[in-house]
């Protein structure tokens, strides 16, 4: 079993209430729009940490993420990338992989609109954590926690770290 905590869409501000939520996690996964080489530094510090950039991010991050990530963790296949849309509305390269090769779960971010959603024409879960940043129209900045454990998305937890 593993313990993942997710984020996305810090834009270089990362509250320090995210390493008390995720302590007891074992990896981090970023879904895109780190903002800074800082912000990647301190949760690679802390924790193992799976990633993609997103649309704000310069090349120093581009060179450490990619913009599709696409990995197994306990028997999930996983497919995560910043700017991928939602169940029927897909972005066009996303919709084409799903077509594919459908993941277990699609991980997306970009929105700032948490959204937990389970696709069922592909037979796969839709995660967007929301913003853990400041930037942008949200007005709750938000995680998610769960675990993966035999090939399933289990305890599956909002968190909310409070008004951006």
């Amino acid at each position: 079993m593993k313990k993942i905590g997710l984020l996305s869409d810090t834009h270089s501000y990362l509250d320090d209430a995210v390493f008390g939520y995720f302590k007891e996690c074992d990896e981090i996964w970023h879904a895109g729009d780190f903002g800074s080489i800082e912000v990647i530094e301190r949760l690679e510090n802390f924790k193992p940490l799976r990633g993609v950039y997103g649309n704000i991010d310069g090349k120093e991050v581009r060179t450490i993420f990619p913009e599709v990530n696409r990995f197994m963790c306990e028997g999930v296949d996983v497919l995560m990338t910043h700017i991928g849309g939602y169940p029927k509305r897909y972005q066009p390269y996303v919709k084409k992989e799903m077509l594919r090769h459908p993941p277990k779960l699609f991980i997306s971010g970009h929105s700032h609109i948490l959204k937990v959603v389970y696709d069922e024409e592909f037979a796969c879960l839709h995660l967007n954590p929301g913003a853990a940043g400041k930037q942008g129209w949200h007005r709750v900045r938000t995680l998610l926690r769960f675990d993966v454990k035999d090939k399933k998305i289990q305890n599956l937890e909002v968190i909310e770290l409070g008004n951006r």
